[in-house]
């Protein structure tokens, strides 16, 4: 008879144990899903706001397209009532996120670890500023990765920002009841 011993399992920590857990997630109920009209207007809204930026680039041949305002679209068209949506964040996330991407490649060169350094200020300086606008995160890693010159600051971040805010209170004004912004600069 070949009886085999059970083989014993390693012992885990109760701490080991909650870690892996939170693994698992909470499993709560996602979101509502938005109505197809806020759905449909929200779609249309990136691409009036994208499509005029790049279309305004363009006839005044400067650059006003950067890839992150693409995120910011589905923040300011999906999500207009969200601290991230509003105008200081946009504008002062993106420009205060170019800016510690340019100052890293200016200052200490293009190293993997720079632009991990970059992204990582940027994050820490947007939530000190409280001008959180999470696809800024992405402008250290555009500057890391395109290289530009200072004028980057200006064309096309600061222009391009200011633009795709403009264009979304003119838009979210004219297709919602809510106004839009919250605040431009906001109080405290």
């Amino acid at each position: 008879m070949n009886v085999q011993t059970p083989t014993a399992t390693p012992a885990t920590s109760a701490s080991e144990n909650s870690f892996y857990a939170k693994f698992r997630g909470q499993a709560v109920v996602l979101p509502p899903r938005a109505s197809f009209k806020q759905i449909g207007l929200a779609g249309l809204g990136g691409a009036v706001a994208i499509g005029t930026v790049a279309g305004l680039a363009t006839v005044s041949q400067q650059p006003l397209v950067l890839g992150s305002f693409g995120a910011s679209c589905v923040l300011l068209f999906g999500f207009p009532e969200s601290p991230f949506s509003q105008p200081r964040n946009v504008v002062f996330g993106h420009v205060l996120s170019s800016l510690v991407g340019l100052l890293a490649q200016k200052f200490l060169g293009t190293h993997w670890w720079t632009v991990a350094l970059a992204a990582g200020s940027a994050i820490a300086l947007m939530m000190l500023t409280r001008t959180v606008h999470p696809p800024a995160g992405s402008n250290p890693v555009i500057v890391h990765l395109a290289q530009p010159d200072w004028s980057f600051l200006l064309l096309p971040t600061a222009a391009g920002a200011l633009l795709l805010v403009l264009i979304a209170a003119v838009y979210l004004n004219t297709t919602q009841k809510n106004a839009y912004p919250k605040y431009w600069f906001g109080r405290g």
